[in-house]
């Protein structure tokens, strides 16, 4: 955790440089998510480079075998599963930001 009062506080810059702006980022959305006094926790900003990193990697490899993908319609029982599960979401994205 980050905290002036233990003694570990570390500057903007600092942080940037420590843990990239997007390890930042995901550690910060991470913090102060309920009423309680948000602390930043190096251990959320370490993994977040690590999950970044693996998406990353997988990306590249998608990329690298785009080939070898399906092609085609969207006709198999899991396509319909996810299509209606993504416009599940989007009506409930669209109910909850017409309030």
């Amino acid at each position: 955790q980050m905290s002036k009062s233990t003694g570990n506080f570390l500057t903007l810059t600092q942080a940037v440089d420590k843990f990239s702006a997007d390890g930042m980022r995901l550690a910060l959305a991470d913090a102060g998510d309920t009423v309680e006094d948000a602390n930043f926790v190096e251990a959320m900003a370490d993994a977040g480079i690590l999950r970044l990193y693996t998406w990353v990697e997988w990306v590249k490899e998608m990329i690298a075998n785009r080939d070898s993908l399906r092609s085609g319609p969207a006709s198999t029982f899991n396509d319909r599963v996810f299509a209606s599960e993504m416009n599940a979401g989007i009506l409930k994205t669209d109910q909850n930001y017409e309030k």
